[in-house]
């Protein structure tokens, strides 16, 4: 009886013990910061599920890195997961938090001020979103901070100064935003240029090599002090020379306000005629016509009749190119600024389903690798789409057309212009929605602007896809050698078909020829076949393109396997486009650079 009751007893604290410790075993205060950030989260693939509130620890789960020390969060990294939402101002609550990867999201909302508390913070990626508002001065304070990424966002505002306070940082992306006023030429804001800034055409200062405007419009010139002591005069003649100056200034203000005043009657002048025109010719062509001039982002700083005018009078000396929908042209504004104006036949059967298509879609996209739209204008003879011009033409001119007596790109230009493009096409893929197919990936729809920048272009084949199923097509459009056998048997243009024509972009970019060349067509072989026949025999150096003198093995080697994943026959096979794009980020460099992060935290 007794040996019973000890057996009870025991068996009684036992329990109560157990319970005890499980209950008092309680989800770390990191783990439960991370809980209140999902709650503002939109996790429409649930792949945050492993974040349970019954966990010990948050460091195993999805996107998770902690200290081993104290097992502190040390790295959030969740790019690429279609997350919605806010970033929850408890960030700030992290505060070992060192690196933060929230980029290719649809995350919206503003930058919480919260995360200057996050002091060990090194690196801060938010690029591709869809936040607003302004930068927080406060990120002034992360001092560790080494790389900012904000690039690809809606934000506006300025630039505050207290980015300069940053003394650690080394790479800083604010391209394709909204910022305006002047970039404030303070501490290490001194050391970056345009390609930090790229893409705010209402951005100046001295690292774009943009003069600022004065109060009358006129640059703003900073004056250059010397020395003091060595360039003081005598008093007298100080005040001597400040008459002078007040009375040469005085005359120069008033020439000023008579010169400006003149050049006022002039302009409104000039619109009067503008606008009195462009009424005639309406009315000559089609008195019913309805005239409509569309701008995106406020992105054309001219008035409507301006910009008609220049439209009204684009002709045969004008044009740049043809396109699959229309004639394109190359307008010139009176500031010497340039756009490219591609023309849509109001005749053409179907025009107007596939303008107003094209005019949905590219209306609500801003990427630095995507050419821009910024407005459209119907008239009553056409109508007419307005881009941004880029400069060096296309990659199929460079690199089939100009080869010879131009531009030869070298092996890292390549591999840029195949980073860059897989960007702009990913972000189609991804981070669109609905979700962009493009249809027509080649060498000539992929524009280059001064810097060798790749700006993926024309949509006017880009199809929709709504749901999963969204696939078929009635038209097979695109280009031969480029296209998937797939959709030239079945009309389904797919994410996997584009997939496809991108692997044989990246063979042309390997060997300098054309999806089409004589050299394997008579063969009987397209690009693939051809790379494939010279692969198992192991003849790289006929591959690559013989005025591509520094292509290195290892490289040209893992851009051959990538193309072999794309173009395989299986589409089912095929790699979607972020992970192409993240292996190309590998190939570029065994870390991954700082602007296009992979989803690995170690190099």
């Amino acid at each position: 009886m007794k040996m019973g009751f000890w057996v009870f007893v025991i068996s009684v604290v036992t329990t109560t013990t157990t319970l005890f410790s499980s209950s008092s075993v309680a989800l770390t205060q990191d783990g439960k910061t991370l809980l209140e950030i999902k709650g503002f989260l939109n996790d429409s693939r649930s792949l945050l599920n492993n974040w349970r509130y019954f966990d010990e620890s948050p460091c195993n789960w999805t996107g998770i890195s902690c200290h081993l020390s104290d097992h502190r969060v040390s790295s959030i990294n969740l790019p690429y997961m279609q997350l919605g939402g806010i970033i929850s101002p408890s960030i700030g609550k992290l505060s070992r938090l060192q690196r933060l990867a929230l980029h290719q999201n649809s995350l919206h909302g503003t930058i919480p001020t919260e995360i200057s508390n996050c002091t060990e913070l090194r690196a801060l990626y938010l690029r591709a979103n869809y936040l607003q508002g302004s930068i927080p001065p406060e990120l002034g304070n992360l001092s560790h901070l080494t790389i900012l990424d904000l690039s690809s966002n809606s934000l506006k505002g300025s630039i505050p100064p207290s980015i300069g306070n940053l003394t650690r940082l080394r790479s800083l992306n604010l391209s394709t935003n909204f910022f305006s006023g002047e970039i404030p030429n303070v501490g290490v804001l001194v050391a970056f240029r345009n390609t930090s800034f790229i893409g705010n055409l209402d951005l100046c200062g001295l690292q774009i090599q943009k003069p600022c405007l004065g109060s009358l419009g006129f640059p703003a010139v900073l004056p250059h002090t010397g020395n003091d002591e060595s360039a003081l005069p005598s008093k007298r003649f100080s005040h001597y020379l400040n008459g002078v100056l007040i009375g040469a200034m005085s005359t120069m203000g008033l020439a000023l306000v008579v010169l400006l005043s003149f050049l006022w009657i002039c302009l409104l002048s000039k619109k009067e005629r503008t606008a009195k025109k462009y009424r005639e010719v309406n009315k000559q062509v089609d008195p019913d016509a309805s005239t409509k001039l569309i701008t995106f982002h406020g992105d054309l700083p001219y008035s409507s009749c301006e910009i008609i005018e220049k439209l009204e009078s684009l002709d045969e000396e004008h044009v740049v190119g043809s396109g699959g929908f229309g004639t394109v042209y190359r307008m010139v504004m009176n500031d010497c600024s340039t756009f490219a104006v591609k023309r849509i036949d109001r005749s053409r059967e179907g025009s107007d389903r596939i303008f107003e298509r094209e005019l949905e879609i590219l209306g609500s996209i801003k990427h630095i690798n995507l050419v821009n739209l910024r407005g459209y204008c119907r008239l009553p003879s056409a109508k007419l789409l307005i881009y941004d011009y880029v400069a060096m033409g296309s990659l199929d001119d460079i690199l089939h057309e100009n080869g010879e007596e131009g531009q030869i790109l070298n092996w890292n230009s390549r591999l840029r212009i195949a980073l860059g493009s897989a960007r702009g096409l990913a972000y189609l893929h991804h981070d669109c929605w609905p979700r962009i197919v493009h249809r027509d990936i080649k060498s000539s729809n992929i524009l280059l602007d001064q810097n060798l920048e790749p700006r993926v272009s024309d949509f006017g084949l880009a199809k929709l896809l709504v749901d999963e199923d969204a696939h078929v097509t009635t038209v097979v459009a695109g280009t031969f050698g480029y296209l998937a056998p797939e959709y030239l048997q079945s009309g389904r243009a797919t994410e996997k078909s584009d997939v496809y024509s991108f692997g044989v972009l990246l063979l042309e970019l390997v060997t300098g020829k054309r999806p089409t060349d004589p050299s394997f067509v008579k063969r009987g072989l397209n690009v693939v076949g051809w790379m494939n026949t010279l692969v198992g025999e192991n003849r790289l150096e006929d591959i690559v393109d013989k005025r591509c003198t520094d292509a290195n093995v290892e490289t040209v080697e893992a851009l051959l396997d990538l193309a072999a994943k794309c173009t395989d026959a299986n589409p089912d096979d095929r790699p979607l486009m972020n992970r192409v794009l993240q292996t190309l980020e590998e190939i570029m460099s065994p870390c991954p650079s700082e602007f296009y992060e992979s989803h690995s935290d170690y190099c």
